[in-house]
């Protein structure tokens, strides 16, 4: 077991290393006054910034979690390690031979763990560039890089390598530099065979994954021969110190220029990252094997001092994996405080095939903000439903505002939420504003968790009944007089059918807005219509209960059969004019909700749709507007 580190060695470790400029290494920071210098804290997500470091001290201090320390403890806390651990770490940095009290000079099979894996990935990068450059076998992986746009000074600069085809080349070359075969299968370098370790990585492009401190912790693979049989791309499995959703390809060679221009460009590869970087984007990263998540935020978010002038651009290929990447990239948006975008290269190519097609200033105008990323996510919802019915505008709009609500500037949200209501057909704007807004103080007021769970229902009372089958509900507000009608109406089919017979059983079920009321319409129908009830009084509320599709439908039907019908005062009881100002009520609203319909249609359709389809919807206009004057002008004689 090493001994423990002079006193003298670990004073002069803490001396040599400002803090300033290992805390920069992950994280931005910025004057504070008082010759102190603020970030946003590592150890905890916040807003605003109340970490702190003093260089003149040598002590960096959070007043919102009370984390603090000095340098080694900064690096023990940053990256989990032990004291001696980031005591080693920074004396390599320094150039500082450590001695230790209990064993003269610490041999190599005494340094702490993670130092271990940590110089084992570095060896081993140096030694698969080596390859690349000089290996006769490697001569597939130089031209797959050549047919690409990258020359050998590009490889270099990436440190790309190559793995040779053999079992256990590395894994000897490793054993040679004095690490156990317990060490290499730590490290996911090797991995056990038949005979003892192999080499994990076998004939393959390699790039390696360096963290936010520049220590290569894994590599990417890629393959280059037909006879072999795994994955594409291969990555380093998870270890002690690699861990993919917490890192970020080209994040060592980029985060110098992300904190300076408040600015990230997020890849989906290698090859893309390097070619963003060859076309003087300097800010491009990439996500190693997985999709862009919360840690990756939290990287980003501490070098970019995530104020609102920053902004994140993430390019995803044109094809619907793009598209499912860039609404799962959304779906964390709001943890940001910068602005995000999204880029699609024309034809879909991405930054490497985009380079190699046009050059590298088709590359730099690629990433250029165009589209917010929100507005990406709207179009690709909205575009899923169908705009010309009721409960396709409805469906889109349940799940269309909750993104609008979510951006963060009012001013944006509030014009994106007009955007929304044209892009929906929705003439009623104020609507959509109104609906927006209330969605974003719920969000508020539950902490950023979203909606309350009744925004379907209000987003139907506007824009149509989604069917029958939607029964289930919350409960309906009966001073909504859209539904206080449609409930009269129906306790009149049930009640008094003869009052409301025949002209009732011909209303759509579409007719009735509260999804239980056109359920229990549909069972009325189903049982015979009100004519039945007409016919056979005694046997009419049976059968329709028996055609009520479960319980919930059932229970409404009793419950409308017995409750007392709402008459005006002074009327003393339902007689055929009551009746008919119930059945022209609930006839005109459907009426005007189909005008308003093929209004919206007209909008859509605008000045350059083909010129037949204009004048049949104009022509069905005039006719619901006419039916709707003479509903006005004669009642219940025009139905």
């Amino acid at each position: 077991m090493a001994g423990r580190i002079n006193d003298e060695d670990v004073k002069a470790v803490r001396d040599a290393v400002p803090i300033d400029a290992v805390v920069s290494e992950y994280l931005q920071l910025r004057n504070a006054g008082g010759g102190n210098l603020k970030g946003l804290c590592p150890f905890h997500d916040e807003k605003s910034p109340s970490f702190q470091v003093s260089p003149s001290k040598g002590f960096f201090h959070c007043f919102g979690c009370q984390e603090g320390g000095d340098t080694i403890t900064f690096v023990m806390k940053i990256d989990h390690l032990s004291f001696s651990e980031a005591v080693e770490r920074l004396a390599a940095q320094a150039g500082i031979t450590l001695r230790y009290e209990e064993g003269g000079y610490n041999p190599s099979h005494q340094r702490g763990e993670r130092i271990r894996l940590v110089e084992a990935h570095k060896i081993a990068a140096d030694w698969y560039m080596e390859q690349l450059a000089t290996s006769p076998e490697a001569d597939t992986g130089r031209q797959f890089l050549a047919e690409r746009g990258f020359d050998q000074a590009a490889a270099q600069h990436f440190s790309v390598g190559y793995s040779p085809q053999g079992w256990d080349h590395l894994t000897r070359y490793l054993r040679g530099k004095g690490f156990t075969d317990k060490e290499l299968i730590l490290s996911g370098l090797s991995q056990e065979g038949r005979r003892g370790p192999i080499d994990r990585f076998r004939g393959r492009l390699m790039w390696p994954i360096r963290d936010i401190g520049g220590d290569v912790v894994g590599f990417g693979a890629r393959k280059l021969y037909e006879a072999d049989n795994g994955p594409k791309y291969l990555n380093t499995s998870e270890t002690a110190i690699y861990k993919k959703s917490q890192v970020l390809y080209g994040i060592d060679l980029a985060k110098k220029e992300i904190a300076k221009a408040s600015r990230a460009v997020v890849v989906e590869g290698y090859t893309d990252v390097m070619a963003c970087h060859l076309a003087g984007v300097t800010t491009a990263i990439a996500t190693c094997g997985t999709a862009f998540g919360g840690d990756h935020i939290k990287i980003l978010r501490r070098l970019l001092m995530d104020n609102g002038s920053a902004r994140v651009i993430f390019t995803f290929d044109g094809d619907a994996a793009g598209q499912k990447a860039a609404l799962r990239a959304f779906e964390d948006d709001q943890k940001f405080a910068a602005e995000t975008y999204i880029a699609i290269a024309p034809d879909g190519m991405d930054p490497c095939d985009l380079r190699l097609a046009k050059g590298d200033e088709a590359v730099a105008d690629l990433v250029e903000p165009r589209t917010p990323l929100f507005e990406f996510a709207l179009r690709q919802i909205v575009s899923r439903y169908d705009l010309d019915t009721p409960a396709g505008r409805a469906a889109a709009l349940d799940e269309a505002a909750p993104i609008v609500a979510r951006i963060k500037n009012s001013g944006a949200q509030h014009e994106v939420a007009v955007e929304l209501a044209g892009m929906l057909g929705i003439l009623d704007t104020q609507f959509v504003v109104k609906r927006v807004a209330q969605l974003a103080r719920w969000a508020r007021d539950r902490g950023g968790k979203g909606p309350a769970p009744e925004r379907h229902q209000q987003a139907r009372q506007y824009a149509g009944p989604p069917g029958p089958a939607a029964s289930r509900g919350p409960a309906l507000n009966l001073r909504n007089p859209v539904f206080a009608t449609e409930r009269e109406l129906l306790k009149l089919a049930l009640q008094r059918p003869e009052l409301v017979s025949p002209a009732f059983d011909a209303y759509g079920v579409d007719e009735f807005t509260a999804p239980p009321y056109a359920a229990v319409r549909q069972a009325i129908q189903d049982a015979g219509g009100a004519a039945l009830g007409v016919a056979d009084p005694q046997d009419y509320l049976v059968k329709v209960r028996e055609a009520a599709p479960d319980d919930a439908v059932r229970a409404t039907v009793t419950e409308l059969a017995v409750e007392a019908i709402m008459l005006h005062k002074g009327v003393k009881g339902a007689d055929e004019v009551y009746a008919g100002a119930q059945l022209v009520t609930v006839r005109r609203r459907a009426v005007e909700r189909r005008i308003r319909d093929i209004t919206s249609q007209l909008t859509r359709l605008g000045t350059h749709g083909d010129p037949a389809q204009l004048a049949a919807v104009q022509n069905e206009l005039w006719v619901l507007q006419q039916y709707d004057q003479s509903l006005r002008e004669h009642g219940a004689a025009a139905l």
